[in-house]
């Protein structure tokens, strides 16, 4: 049996370590040789499943490669529930079993897919409730007279890192999706 660990941060800046140390730990404590472990990772939002790793992890799982997925959160696999719930059921079809390990939970079997759901859909509302805050914090500014919006000269996301996607093969639209911007953002970086 194949075990694959996957791994998530959001933005390239951010450091990937802490959650592959952590499952590092965990293979470690349960028997495991982390010579047998595949690695996935990703420097991509979670608000789509349209990821390289992600990508390469399904091909993995499809092949049969892949019966054991290994993750720090539920939030790592996807943000949204209908992707997240998607992804999670074509591995489960496959029967391939999912472990969280910081929130203890292994998918096997009916009451571990329903418990998923119910994951994804926390980690839809957290991510609606942030942009909610956001909206909120920036109307009370307004009202204030103290929002500027963003300051003159800033970007939304990093050019480079739009022009380092297209040298990988992403499309303006994959890589506006990642990028969290509008495709017309995307090809103003790229000039």
């Amino acid at each position: 049996m194949s075990i694959a660990a996957y791994i998530r941060i959001s933005d390239p800046d951010q450091n990937i370590d802490s959650q592959r140390e952590a499952i590092e730990r965990w293979l470690i404590s349960h028997g495991h040789d982390l010579n047998q472990v595949q690695w996935f990772e990703d420097k991509f939002t979670g608000r789509t499943t349209d990821r390289p790793a992600f990508k390469a992890l399904q091909a993995a799982i499809f092949n049969g490669e892949v019966k054991t997925v290994i993750v720090w959160k539920f939030n790592r696999i996807a943000r949204s529930l209908r992707e997240g719930v998607q992804a999670l059921g074509d591995w489960c079809n496959q029967g391939v079993r999912v472990v969280c390990i910081t929130q203890q939970i292994d998918l096997s079997g009916t009451m571990g897919h329903i418990l998923a759901s119910v994951m994804f859909g926390m980690a839809e509302i957290e991510l609606e409730n942030n942009k909610e805050d956001q909206r909120r914090g920036i109307e009370a500014a307004k009202k204030r007279g103290v929002y500027q919006g963003r300051k003159r000269g800033t970007l939304k996301a990093k050019p480079d890192r739009a022009k380092t996607l297209k040298a990988q093969g992403l499309t303006v639209k994959e890589i506006s999706k990642s990028l969290g911007v509008g495709e017309s953002t995307v090809w103003r970086y790229l000039k």
